[in-house]
């Protein structure tokens, strides 16, 4: 098990309540504070139309303005926040140092980068009606400036939250199967709102999209924490396997499949990873890959998993 300091629980006020309870504390400030910083952007006309308050683009969207301070003020910010609190620096060391456990097997990059983004792509086939093209020379020279946008963007403000923070306290209180079935509704839950702008598709968006969209998410979740834990609690491995995942629907997605709405899509990489979630939590009998011990191994992948995304700024 992972020792967590618990530098401030003894303390009196809003410091002692959150050391007392560092992932409810989380959670509430993930949620809480990502949404109250949305909601200008779901009033402008980039959603309910309700507030004349527009905010500029950035390389064609205004996402990176109006929904990404959300997001990086909300996991990343508080699970900074949380961790300062309850374990003080030690902990803020531990959390910053899983960012640099680059040192896994080359071939889980060659799954995050390669294995599930070929999948991705193949799994539109079924749900084409033949409308298929090959990726357009521009859309290739995309992926690894994508990649990179990816990373420094939905990356890093959502992956220090759920993973590096949520996920090792998750696990050591509930063990894998419990941080998965707890984790992975909270993290389609945070989304939600967005759904309200055009993040989400708003105003054409279909009522039901969302709820598959959560269920992607809770199945993609329990494909992040196996590899989370078989990569000895890798946080650049899973980054790069949801970032991966993010830009081929960004840049690739869309060029091949022209006639392919988003909710189509969602159906199909929905189908795709609940595959690959139930193949994952059988093989491994629910432990998926978690050392009890607090020893993790750097085993190499077996066969690829299966997992998807709604678009790539999300």
């Amino acid at each position: 098990m992972t020792n967590h300091l618990h530098t401030g629980a003894d303390q009196p006020g809003i410091r002692g309540m959150i050391a007392r309870n560092p992932l409810r504390a989380f959670f509430v400030l993930a949620l809480g504070l990502s949404w109250a910083a949305w909601v200008p952007y779901i009033l402008s006309p980039h959603g309910l139309g309700l507030w004349d308050l527009h905010f500029p683009e950035l390389l064609g969207t205004a996402q990176f303005t109006g929904v990404l301070p959300g997001a990086l003020l909300g996991p990343l910010g508080s699970a900074f926040l949380v961790t300062a609190v309850t374990d003080g620096r030690p902990g803020l060391r531990r959390w910053v140092g899983r960012l640099w456990r680059w040192r896994v097997s080359w071939r889980w990059y060659a799954l995050a980068l390669v294995g599930v983004p070929a999948v991705i792509v193949v799994s539109g086939l079924p749900l084409s009606g033949g409308q298929v093209q090959a990726p357009s020379a521009a859309a290739l020279l995309m992926l690894v400036p994508g990649l990179v946008v990816q990373v420094f963007t939905t990356g890093l403000s959502e992956e220090p939250g759920w993973r590096d923070f949520a996920l090792p306290r998750l696990q050591d209180r509930f063990g894998p199967l419990g941080a998965a079935g707890i984790l992975g509704p909270l993290w389609a839950l945070w989304h939600v709102p967005l759904y309200l702008s055009d993040w989400g598709g708003w105003p054409d968006a279909h009522w039901t999209e969302p709820l598959v969209f959560a269920a992607f998410t809770i199945t993609f979740n329990v494909v992040m924490v196996w590899a989370f834990n078989r990569t000895g609690e890798s946080l650049p491995l899973v980054l790069l396997l949801h970032v991966g995942v993010n830009n081929t629907i960004s840049t690739l997605w869309a060029d091949m499949y022209p006639g392919m709405t988003a909710g189509t899509m969602m159906l199909g990489l929905t189908a795709t990873s609940t595959v690959a979630a139930a193949v994952l939590l059988v093989a491994t009998r629910g432990r998926l890959g978690y050392a009890s011990t607090g020893a993790p191994t750097l085993p190499v992948p077996t066969a690829p998993a299966l997992v998807g995304s709604n678009d790539g700024t999300r």
